[in-house]
């Protein structure tokens, strides 16, 4: 198993990182701050939606929005680490508020393919990645300020999660969770345990000291919501695959316990929302309008 990183990591540059819960969705959301310049960037921003009146709002958007206006800050970039399934992303909204670059995995093509077919989007609906301004590969760096970020292909969950790792600060999407979550589910379509294993073990391999922030969390047994831990920490503690857990072992977990769980309650506005980088689709008269596939996931 190659777990070798495509990049030198900065463990000396130690970026500002601010998370903010939504607990509509347990989604966490990051405004990460270069020590040295007004710049910053976004991670993995939500959008509201009530799903029972079909209304969207703009309210933890515009936590993050009022966060980088208050402090003079410069949006750069606007991140998703991967196509969300659980919550709708207010990329859009922010990037017309405060500007910056919205980016995402280059295997958004693969999600679009895919899920453009379940919806029967037709040939209106693009899928070549146009709707982001940059689309990264493995090994892709890009500038916040004075601060490089490092991209690491990391599928597994879906095709085109995507680590990004910025100083001693690495965002890891769904791949992980907290030590007492363990790991993320891997029975999407293009998802794999396997796969997912081995993206593990490369975010694992950075320097141990590392800080993890996580996409989601939902408190396990009573503990508060958290969203910080380390590669040290994961390496000791995860309950799914720390030290010493084979790939064998957690594919036959991993594969088990997804043979029990339930869709995400919004997995079918959050896709077809996200793979059009936070816009909402319309219908032939210009009117925002969600489909309801039928016994397709």
């Amino acid at each position: 198993m190659n777990t070798t990183l495509p990049f030198t990591p900065d463990p000396a540059l130690k970026p500002e990182v601010h998370g903010f819960f939504d607990p509509a969705t347990n989604t966490i959301s990051y405004i990460v701050k270069d020590p040295a310049s007004d710049a910053c960037a976004v991670i993995d921003s939500v959008m509201d939606f009530d799903q029972a009146a079909g209304r969207i709002s703009f309210e933890s958007a515009d936590r993050l929005i009022e966060v980088i206006r208050g402090n003079g800050w410069r949006l750069e970039w606007i991140i998703e680490t991967h196509v969300h399934a659980d919550h709708l992303s207010g990329a859009p909204y922010i990037q017309e508020q405060l500007g910056g670059k919205l980016g995402i995995g280059e295997n958004i093509t693969i999600v679009q393919d895919t899920f453009g077919k379940i919806f029967n989007e037709g040939t209106a609906f693009q899928r070549d990645g146009s709707q982001f301004d940059r689309l990264f590969g493995d090994g892709d760096s890009y500038q916040i300020g004075t601060m490089t970020a490092h991209v690491m292909h990391t599928p597994g969950h879906t095709p085109a999660c995507m680590t990004h790792v910025i100083g001693d600060a690495a965002f890891v999407g769904d791949t992980l969770f907290m030590p007492d979550g363990g790991s993320a589910r891997a029975d999407f379509p293009g998802g794999d345990a396997r796969t997912l294993y081995r993206s593990i073990k490369r975010v694992l391999a950075l320097p141990p000291e590392t800080r993890l922030f996580i996409c989601h969390d939902y408190g396990p047994n009573g503990r508060d919501i958290a969203w910080e831990t380390t590669v040290d920490s994961e390496r000791a503690h995860n309950i799914h695959l720390r030290d010493g857990i084979s790939e064998d072992e957690f594919v036959k977990m991993r594969e088990a316990r997804d043979a029990t769980l339930s869709m995400p309650r919004l997995i079918l506005p959050s896709l077809q929302v996200n793979m059009r980088a936070g816009e909402i689709p319309k219908d032939q008269d210009g009117r925002p309008m969600l489909k309801l596939p039928i016994n397709a996931l």
